[in-house]
């Protein structure tokens, strides 16, 4: 028999602790506040440069078909 929760009191009790987290331990996570910046960098670099047209899956039009002027 598998044992499930309702969505609705874990979601409650995640913010409930992450709330309590950031309450007691705010300094440290001001102080991580810089290194978390300069982590972020690398991750948006790969995750949001896939949209410079730089396709994969098209090939280039190929210059004999074009019509002669």
């Amino acid at each position: 028999m598998r044992f499930s929760l309702p969505r609705t009191p874990v979601l409650f009790l995640y913010g409930l602790a992450a709330a309590f987290l950031i309450y007691w331990h705010w300094r440290h996570i001001l102080d991580a506040l810089p290194f978390l910046v300069v982590l972020a960098c690398p991750l948006m670099h790969l995750f949001m440069h896939h949209g410079h047209g730089h396709r994969q899956d098209t090939r280039p039009a190929d210059k004999s078909d074009s019509p002669k002027a």
